[in-house]
Formats: C-alpha cells, sequence, structure tokens
C-alpha cells in the first residue's frame, strides 16, 4: 500500500482531512479533535506521526465545516460530533478510502473524546480500540460508555485533577477493557517537555497490541 499521505474530502460534506496510510496488516486511527481545534492540531498531528512510524495509519479531519465552527452549541454537540466520526470511518472504509478489511482505532481529545466514546459504540465491530487524550468522556451518556465494549485508554495529566476525576468516574461506565493512565508532570493541554511525547508513546503501544489484521496477529 502507497503510504504517502494526501488531503481528502469525507462526504456527504466535504469535511477536509489528511489521511496517513498503513503499512501491510495494520490499523488506521481516526482522530477526533477537541473544542477549537481542527485536523491541523499540532498534538493530534504529533501522536500521528508516532503511529506513523510504528506503521499505523491516521485520519485527521474536520469535524465540523468552518461556519459550524464559530456555532459554540455545534461545537459542544457531542451526538453531532459522533455522526460525523461515524461518517467518517465508513467513508475510511469504502473504497475510496483504505478499504473495508482494515481494523480501526479512535484517538480523541476533549470533547472529541467523549465523541470518539460514543461512535465507538456505534461502530463497535470495526473499531477495536480508543485512546483519549485529556478528554471529556463524561459529556457522552452513561448508556453509551457502556457501549463501549473495545480496549480504552483514558490519558490523563495529573495537573489536570478535575478532568482526571471525571475521567475515573466515566472509566467505571466503560462495558469493556480500560485504563485511565496518568501522566505525570502533565496540566490538559500536556504542554509540560516530554508530557506529550509520553502520551504519544502509551497511545502508540495501546494501539500497535490491537491493530493488526485477524490474519497478522
Amino acid at each position: 500500500m502507497n503510504r504517502t499521505s494526501r488531503t481528502v474530502a469525507i462526504p456527504p460534506l466535504g469535511l477536509r482531512g489528511i489521511l496517513m496510510p498503513p503499512a501491510a496488516g495494520r490499523g488506521v486511527v481516526v482522530f477526533a479533535h477537541g473544542s477549537g481545534s481542527s485536523r491541523l492540531s499540532p498534538r493530534n498531528t504529533a501522536v500521528a506521526a508516532t503511529l506513523w512510524q510504528r506503521g499505523l495509519g491516521a485520519l485527521l479531519f474536520d469535524l465540523l465545516l468552518p461556519e459550524e465552527g464559530e456555532d459554540r452549541s455545534k461545537v459542544f454537540d457531542i451526538a453531532l460530533l459522533a455522526r460525523r466520526l461515524v461518517q467518517a470511518t465508513d467513508w475510511l472504509l469504502s473504497p475510496a478510502g483504505v478499504g473495508g478489511a482494515v481494523p480501526v482505532g479512535y484517538f480523541g481529545a476533549s470533547t472529541g473524546s467523549a465523541a470518539a466514546l460514543v461512535a465507538a459504540g456505534e461502530r463497535a465491530q470495526v473499531v477495536r480500540a480508543v485512546v483519549s487524550r485529556g478528554g471529556r468522556p463524561d459529556l457522552a451518556r452513561p448508556e453509551a460508555l457502556r457501549r463501549v465494549t473495545m480496549p480504552t485508554l483514558l490519558l490523563v495529566g495529573r495537573l489536570d485533577g478535575e478532568v482526571l476525576a471525571l475521567n475515573r468516574a466515566a472509566a467505571a461506565e466503560l462495558g469493556g477493557e480500560h485504563h485511565v493512565a496518568v501522566v505525570e508532570g502533565a496540566s490538559h493541554l500536556f504542554a509540560e517537555p516530554g508530557t506529550l511525547e509520553t502520551v504519544a508513546r502509551l497511545a502508540a503501544d495501546w494501539f500497535d497490541a490491537r491493530l493488526q489484521r485477524e490474519e497478522q496477529a
């Protein structure tokens, strides 16, 4: 498979994205950015680069159209964001994307974490693993969290006390294997030296073990 990244437009709205195809036998991680961010999020891009080095693919895309990004009701509409993530997943698995035999993971940040968890429950047959960075899984309804049966890693900074408590409470509602990993010395945005690198490594390890095609496992 050609591993050259390309720009894409995801139907039906033409949401802009960047697709980095996986190596043979590996999966693709779909990124769900947080509020006020986009497919160009430097933190998500850094994590995607680490995954790419491991042979995994990545799809970074805008959850909202440019004009929608100005509407705060849409920015925090978890159901809407989850629908967009499902649409992106369906496109990814179509011939226009990478094809239907590729295992999928979700990486969500902030509000995008809640959207990723909701969408994972709706596409449980293809989503193999989820990672959340500084996420707000509490924004997903408890019944949606209980539908998340695939392995889920919640990464939270030690200095992000309120969000850490929210993650631990939400983790108790998850329907499958899960782990809350605390990144020492990190605040909500993981801007402290070395903390984002820790996030990227832990996420890559989590996906690396779980996003292989069956015949490669």
